[in-house]
């Protein structure tokens, strides 16, 4: 790593591995527990795996990485050359991964700053590259977080699940809603708010949320450069069939990013799960 400024992240970033490798950015990776084995994200389970376990209601749960595996990101990235670490991370709300990467700044070798991006999955992949982005145009380390958080800042996310449930199960969104939406057999469309998973609308059939969800990513796009990714999970040709859709109706598209998302988030919303990140220029 050559540049003086390195730019750290987490898995649930869900950046394309060649968008990684050319700005050099490093995922640490959270672990996912599937039964009795802790499994690490992106390496030792996939997406899939976790869909089809969900899908025979076995035991999923989901833990942060551990402060000693932070310590040793930030010592390879110093050992590297870098003089200072950005270490950008999914919303304190979903997750103790930030306290534990702020825990391993305090011994790094070189001065670390953590970031909570309030997003996850491409919304805070989008940040990791404009922190990059500013690393790489020579930036500051302050200059590369103020990128970061001005990413953070326009960038907004919106997904569909087939049911609340997974969420609720997970403690992401609260059982209150839940209930409701199991009650008024309804389709939710929801949005990260404040770091938060928010109850959007509520759609009566799956085809309408979708197409809905559609005109919405459509409306907050406009007429200005974006960049959009969507996710989704165990639902590729619904993914597809979005992205070629935003394709023809957002005038300022510039870069299009289609993907599952990996176990993580996957372990939270279940299979089905659609998803639109809009993040402007």
């Amino acid at each position: 790593m050559s540049r003086h400024v390195a730019i750290i992240t987490d898995s649930t970033a869900y950046l394309p591995p060649q968008a990684m490798e050319r700005h050099g950015i490093t995922a640490v990776p959270l672990t996912v527990v599937l039964g009795d084995r802790a499994l690490e994200e992106g390496t030792e389970i996939s997406a899939r795996s976790v869909a089809l376990a969900l899908q025979k209601r076995r035991s999923v749960t989901t833990s942060r990485p551990s402060p000693d595996v932070f310590a040793a990101a930030y010592r390879e990235a110093a050992e590297s050359g870098a003089t200072g670490i950005v270490s950008l991370h999914l919303s304190a709300e979903f997750s103790g991964t930030y306290d534990a990467a702020v825990l391993a700044a305090k011994d790094a070798p070189v001065p670390v700053r953590v970031v909570d991006t309030g997003m996850v999955a491409m919304a805070l992949g989008f940040c990791a590259l404009a922190a990059a982005e500013a690393a790489e145009g020579d930036g500051t380390l302050d200059e590369a977080v103020a990128a970061a958080e001005k990413r953070a800042a326009g960038t907004s996310a919106y997904f569909y699940v087939d049911t609340l449930d997974y969420l609720r199960r997970g403690g992401r969104i609260g059982a209150a809603q839940a209930l409701l939406g199991s009650a008024l057999a309804v389709k939710p469309l929801l949005q990260l708010d404040g770091g938060r998973i928010e109850l959007l609308e509520k759609v009566r059939t799956a085809s309408k949320a979708i197409a809905r969800l559609e005109e919405i990513v459509a409306e907050r796009a406009g007429t200005s450069e974006v960049d959009i990714a969507v996710h989704h999970l165990a639902a590729p040709e619904r993914a597809l069939t979005l992205a070629e859709r935003l394709r023809e109706r957002v005038p300022g598209l510039v870069d299009l990013h289609v993907s599952e998302v990996g176990a993580v988030i996957g372990a939270h919303t279940g299979p089905g799960l659609l998803g639109a990140v809009i993040s402007p220029r």
